[in-house]
């Protein structure tokens, strides 16, 4: 089974109706960050220069039928600065209007259009035969460069895919390239890094790199659950008291695969989340009634950067604290850093995950950042991605 990439695919003279993942924050009707338009680049301009004139479609946000405050317009503003170059877009109710249509159909030669956010139409997220049609008769040949949507079978990324000649633009093959290794071929030691409020957000991927990792550092409430599944005194911290028995399971398991589950020693601690309140640190199993865990402990975090210090490999998905509130942050922020200096190959996905190498300025010396948060885990998982199988040979 072999990826469709752009060397399979011949695109000049052609329209390319293309799917990228503008779903990107806004405030004051402007892109607040561009980090998933920037990263779509290296593709719009190798289909540029090969020749090809450009249709792109994406979804923004969540939609109930054509509102205003989720129309592509910035994000196709904001495209057009980062290119230096005009980007045609028309205020339509949907991507497959008649309007929209028409304005497609005029668009020169070596031209980007951005048509109008694809979930205006209902018929998008149910993978609906019609509009993907109505879609493909815009093209030639289609490419899908928005991984941050590949686990979602839909009708741009999955329903178009089958009607027009398709591959995966640079971007997509990317990912699938460097998460492919991570399962198939890492280099070792391979230690994961994965933090977040709730173990059952991340159990799939602990059950499938259960023996292909050798440690997986675990930072973040769902500590709390492991923790209290092992007898230990929680206080007030976020527990999934429905997953205490899975999360016994999965360290045993995890002992019997050799895979060795690190928990933080101690834990930063508060009364509540807010700012300006006293802070504790307390053993993690042992956090007193009233108190939460909030944060990893200084002597944790002491811990992970020395484990870490003799990786090859390095995957980091989940912030180890309340990374948006500060002091809860030092943690996250303190193992960003870490991450960024080590000479191993690392990647990092998940969205608090990217703002913390963001925030430390450490985003450069990160050898793969990875733009989908659910995709990225679903593939880690081991799931099929409907928006990856359809471009298979």
């Amino acid at each position: 089974m072999k990826l469709r990439t752009l060397k399979d695919l011949a695109v000049n003279g052609k329209r390319v109706l293309m799917r990228v993942d503008f779903n990107v924050p806004l405030s004051d009707g402007k892109v607040s960050d561009d980090s998933r338009i920037r990263a779509t680049l290296p593709t719009i301009k190798h289909l540029l220069e090969n020749g090809a004139t450009l249709i792109l479609m994406s979804h923004l946000g969540r939609p109930k039928g054509a509102e205003d405050k989720y129309r592509l317009e910035p994000a196709a503003k904001r495209l057009a600065e980062l290119l230096g170059k005009e980007v045609r877009y028309q205020k339509a109710q949907g991507p497959a209007t008649s309007k929209t249509a028409i304005f497609v159909e005029q668009a020169p030669a070596g031209s980007i259009t951005v048509i109008e956010n694809l979930r205006f139409d209902s018929r998008e997220t149910k993978n609906d035969l019609g509009l993907a049609r109505e879609l493909a008769a815009y093209a030639d040949v289609y490419v899908n460069d928005a991984f941050g949507a590949a686990h979602r079978a839909h009708a741009s990324t999955e329903g178009v895919a089958h009607l027009l000649p398709s591959a995966a633009g640079l971007l997509l093959e990317r990912e699938v390239t460097v998460l492919s290794k991570l399962l198939q071929n890492p280099e070792k030691p391979f230690k994961v890094i994965l933090g977040g409020a709730k173990v059952s957000d991340k159990i799939g991927v602990i059950e499938n790199l259960l023996g292909k990792v050798d440690e997986i550092l675990i930072g973040g409430a769902m500590a709390y659950t492991f923790f209290k599944a092992q007898g230990g005194e929680v206080g007030k911290s976020l527990v999934e008291e429905d997953k205490l028995e899975l999360a016994h399971d999965l360290l045993e398991r995890a002992q019997a695969t050799n895979t060795l589950i690190r928990l933080p020693i101690d834990s930063v601690c508060a009364q509540q989340i807010a700012a300006g309140v006293e802070t504790r640190v307390y053993p993690s199993d042992a956090i007193p009634e009233n108190w939460l865990g909030l944060d990893a402990g200084p002597e944790a975090v002491v811990s992970y950067q020395a484990t870490l210090k003799n990786a090859k490999t390095i995957l980091w998905n989940g912030p180890l604290g309340v990374f948006e509130q500060p002091p809860f942050d030092r943690g996250t922020k303190a193992i960003a850093e870490t991450v960024a200096a080590l000479d191993g190959f690392t990647v990092v996905g998940g969205g608090d995950s990217v703002a913390a190498v963001n925030a430390a300025e450490v985003a450069d010396k990160i050898d793969h950042i990875s733009t989908g948060g659910g995709a990225s885990l679903e593939f880690l998982e081991g799931k099929t991605l409907p928006g990856i199988a359809a471009l298979l040979d």
